[in-house]
């Protein structure tokens, strides 16, 4: 049984292996795929009267280190200078607009149809209002240099603002200046303490001699995220910073400046461990969304009675999307298309309380709306001429 499960596991991987491989040229988000082929292992399973263990429990684990990894290749990948300060202000402000006009009009049409508090309305909403970087990073492949930067820039950035969003409606009873200016101080304080900790990690990086390195620095990047969790701090801030600060390094005067930092050994080191990170992302991303489409039931996407709120949801994403692009003078295509629902949403959902969980949102509700975001973005992609890499094109103004 244990070889059989080994041979399973291994064949799944591969296979996943190969969407990723192939989704650049066929424009079929991976995820759709592995969404696929976790619900037909299901089937499978269900036919031959395999038991399985429970494998939800599974999900929130597999989700919180996939947003951590997923956030932190991001953030490794953003290289700052001065002429992409009008592209990072556009996706910055472009991404957190987008979120709150999005999930105060989802949480209005909450309010109105299902008469819920607006503390409620807008726990629910929130998770539909973030777009994945999980799922829309990959998809720039094919994409020129600054529509590839935007993507990555605004779905890191929608990922943590999402985050801080939906932990600030959660742990406050009442929305006023004082909760915001208390959420605001530990905002300070998380940037406080990513500071300290993106020292010390360099430092440590640069200093490490054993052969085995690189484990022991993701574990602490874990620790650190999941103890300011704990302590209901902006954590992913922290994830974002020292991803930043590793994938700028040469532009950081103070580390330049600083011997004991070794810039060039810790340059080299950053590129190894940077590889480590892609790697790592991909098997936890996939597992996650392998151990998801298992979890599909046949009657959750098919559900009529969740299918008008999935497309309505859809609808008001993509007009607020298109006003978006408008408004920060973008072009629409390809740009509009990538804004797919994925891991965050999936997450979040299954992180709100049953105390704060309300009927119109459900699995079958969260799991169309991923669908039919990734559909979308399918659909626009493969509509768009394929787009050649080595063609450079000046951001727009």
């Amino acid at each position: 049984m244990t070889t059989t499960i080994i041979i399973i596991f291994c064949t799944l991987l591969l296979i996943a292996y190969v969407f990723d491989l192939t989704s650049s040229r066929t424009n079929i988000p991976s995820v759709i795929l592995l969404l696929l082929l976790g619900w037909g292992v299901r089937q499978i399973a269900d036919i031959s009267d395999i038991q399985l263990p429970d494998l939800s429990l599974l999900l929130p684990v597999l989700g919180t280190v996939g947003l951590i990894l997923i956030v932190l290749e991001g953030s490794l990948e953003l290289n700052f200078n001065k002429s992409k300060i009008k592209l990072i202000n556009k996706s910055f402000f472009g991404a957190l607009l987008s979120m709150l006009f999005t999930a105060f009009l989802i949480s209005l049409l909450f309010l109105l149809f299902g008469e819920y508090s607006l503390k409620k309305s807008l726990i629910n909403a929130i998770p539909f209002c973030i777009i994945s970087s999980a799922i829309a990073i990959p998809s720039t492949r094919n994409l020129i240099s600054w529509k590839k930067e935007f993507v990555i820039y605004e779905s890191s950035f929608s990922d943590i603002l999402g985050v801080l969003f939906f932990t600030y409606v959660t742990i406050n009873e009442v929305f006023n200046l004082n909760s915001f200016f208390n959420f605001g101080l530990q905002i300070i304080v998380m940037l406080v303490i990513s500071l300290l900790a993106t020292f010390g990690l360099s430092y440590l990086l640069s200093k490490i001699q054993h052969h085995i390195k690189f484990i022991p620095i993701i574990m602490l990047v874990i620790l650190i995220y999941s103890i300011s969790k704990i302590s209901h701090l902006p954590a992913l801030i922290f994830i974002l910073l020292f991803g930043l600060f590793l994938g700028n390094l040469d532009k950081i005067q103070i580390f330049k400046q600083a011997e004991r930092f070794h810039i060039e050994v810790l340059i080299n080191e950053v590129v190894k461990f940077k590889e480590l990170i892609v790697e790592a992302t991909f098997l936890v991303r996939t597992i996650f969304f392998l151990v998801f489409g298992y979890l599909i039931e046949t009657s959750e996407i098919l559900n009529t009675s969740t299918i008008f709120w999935a497309l309505g949801i859809v609808i008001i994403i993509f007009a607020l999307r298109t006003l978006q692009l408008k408004l920060s003078k973008l072009l629409l295509k390809p740009l509009l298309f990538i804004a797919p629902r994925g891991l965050i949403t999936i997450l979040l959902f299954f992180s709100i309380e049953p105390t704060q969980q309300i009927l119109l949102v459900n699995k079958s509700l969260i799991i169309q709306v991923v669908i039919l975001t990734a559909l979308i973005m399918m659909i626009g992609l493969m509509l768009k001429k394929r787009e050649n890499i080595s063609v450079e094109q000046n951001s727009p103004d």
